[in-house]
């Protein structure tokens, strides 16, 4: 099966055949809820054996009755493929199965994003102190070797913010509305006008957070 990166068309009309996922951060994620957590390992299990069989291993979190799946294909630089798209239609397959229900808005994708000119000074720095390493071809991010940590992306400006951290949080596009009116009613400012890609909340003290959706973005798995 072809392992190319699908371009921005062919991976909306991919989502559109994938109601139990969502594509952020290059990956089509979601979390099924079991029955029992029994049920939960035994669809841990199930997609453990799919993944043998295709030689394709997503990533997979059990939580008590949820299991959150992750899929994308390495080899073609941690992007959504047709090979994760039939991964994932075979995954939502076993759980139906196994009575387990899909609830792709639950999972968030954290990233954190630190304000710099310049990364090369400061990636040795936090690689070393977090273990992280550089994907060939990408000069601006640090990844978690084993996929459980979020990314350490340094976003270039000649004008870094005083809080020159901030976090992304990539939510399914339904529920943003409702995590950036949260965030307004405990107290933050909101600056809407790149939404719907990203909303910049504001706390108190002047931290700021993005909270991201696939919408409005060129490539819908980005």
């Amino acid at each position: 099966m072809d392992r190319t990166p699908l371009d921005a068309d062919s991976a909306r009309a991919a989502l559109d055949r994938l109601p139990d996922w969502r594509a952020r951060l290059g990956a089509l994620r979601t979390a099924f809820r079991a029955p029992s957590s029994a049920v939960a390992l035994q669809l841990v299990a199930a997609v453990g054996e799919l993944s043998e069989e295709l030689d394709h291993h997503p990533s997979l979190d059990w939580r008590y009755d949820l299991v959150f799946v992750s899929w994308t294909t390495h080899s073609a630089g941690w992007r959504v493929t047709a090979f994760d798209v039939a991964a994932a239609e075979r995954t939502s397959a076993l759980a139906a199965a196994l009575g387990a229900a899909a609830e792709p808005a639950l999972p968030r994708s954290l990233e954190l994003a630190l304000d710099t000119a310049d990364p090369a000074p400061l990636r040795g720095v936090w690689a070393a102190a977090l273990g992280y390493v550089q994907r060939p071809g990408d000069e601006d991010s640090l990844h978690d070797p084993h996929d459980r940590g979020p990314s350490v992306w340094f976003q270039r400006t000649d004008t870094p913010a005083p809080s020159r951290w901030h976090l992304d949080v990539s939510v399914a596009a339904e529920v943003a509305g409702a995590v950036v009116e949260a965030a307004v009613s405990a107290g933050a400012a909101v600056d809407a006008s790149e939404a719907p890609a990203f909303t910049v909340l504001t706390d108190p003290c002047g931290d700021r957070v993005c909270i991201c959706t696939p919408l409005g973005r060129a490539d819908p798995t980005s």
